[in-house]
């Protein structure tokens, strides 16, 4: 039987339909690809990898959409097309799921990728398809205690340090995590990638208005 050829990149998984459990996980680079892929439930969990930051398509024409190979890899893999043609009953998966590395680089790929869906696939938005889950920065050790305390930004790890001494002084340490790849397989799983356990959240019109609203503030070019 003829199959027709995967997109770029795509580590596929066995459901599909706008009406099922399948998602598709958006990941920086192959060796995230490959941590998330080594721990996912291929029966409805696929992964896409981007190669380095997502270029910014908030007010890029359409064609240069298209021929950019990793967003020419995503409209493939979702199947529906871009604009007036974006579809929600032709999506391929139920939802789309960014899980980006805990640093800046994560953060500013994050929201180009809500700014393109925001330009040139609204629908997916409007309809609830556009999740995120956001991976801890760091782990806080603390002599006093016992038991894994997870931070996810520097103001989150500054007030476990101070619950977990009752002030700022040694007796503690921060484990900073370099990306999915340094996570241990547990954790990952449960913080990231199980629907289960992980933390996740629904992006919205709004998030994405207000993230421009923060660029055109520090004069990041739209």
């Amino acid at each position: 039987m003829f199959s027709p050829p995967q997109p770029l990149k795509l580590v596929d998984c066995l459901s599909h339909g706008s009406d099922s459990r399948a998602e598709l996980f958006i990941v920086e680079g192959d060796s995230a690809s490959l941590s998330v892929c080594t721990l996912r439930d291929p029966s409805f969990q696929a992964v896409l990898p981007m190669q380095g930051k997502p270029m910014n398509t908030l007010k890029s024409r359409e064609d240069r959409v298209k021929a950019d190979p990793f967003f020419a890899a995503l409209i493939d893999a979702l199947g529906t097309d871009l604009g007036d043609y974006c579809h929600v009953e032709s999506l391929r998966y139920r939802q789309v799921v960014l899980l980006f590395d805990p640093d800046a680089d994560g953060i500013h790929s994050s929201t180009l990728m809500l700014l393109f869906f925001y330009r040139w696939m609204k629908p997916l938005i409007d309809a609830g398809r556009l999740m995120i889950v956001r991976a801890p920065m760091m782990e806080i050790v603390a002599d006093e205690m016992s038991g894994e305390l997870l931070a996810y930004s520097e103001e989150d790890g500054d007030r476990l340090c101070r619950d977990a001494t009752g002030q700022r002084k040694p007796g503690y340490s921060k484990k900073r995590f370099r990306g999915l790849a340094s996570f241990d397989a547990d954790l990952l799983t449960r913080c990231c990638i199980d629907p289960r356990t992980r933390r996740i959240s629904r992006l919205t019109i709004r998030d994405a208005e207000e993230s421009i609203r923060i660029m055109a503030a520090f004069g990041a070019e739209l």
